[in-house]
């Protein structure tokens, strides 16, 4: 225990050390914009990918011909694949909307 504690007194007086003036956010405002790009970046692509899923349960609900577990295990595929899209078109129209009214600014790629 007592090398547990100051294994965490010496990581942290670094940190206290420079705890002193004013903050600096500059890092933390860097670490936002980095996530907000990366978020940015993601979501096209998982939207394209949910969109690949409803075609993958389109494909096998025409090709079941006949077999209606593979036509149900299609309709199902499709349903969700619906939903996925419903679900992260919604919400990025409502961040969009909400930053829109609140005034923030977007992400910058």
């Amino acid at each position: 225990m007592k090398k547990l504690m100051m294994s965490a007194l010496g990581f942290a007086l670094p940190m206290l050390a420079l705890a002193q003036g004013s903050p600096n956010l500059s890092n933390f405002q860097q670490l936002v914009d980095s996530v907000g790009r990366l978020i940015a970046t993601a979501l096209p692509i998982l939207v394209a990918l949910a969109l690949l899923f409803f075609f993958y349960g389109l494909a096998k609900f025409i090709l079941a011909a006949g077999n209606e577990e593979s036509k149900a295990e299609g309709r199902r595929i499709m349903v969700w694949g619906i939903v996925a899209l419903f679900v992260m078109v919604s919400i990025w129209g409502l961040v969009a909307f909400l930053g829109s009214a609140l005034g923030v600014r977007g992400v910058n790629r």
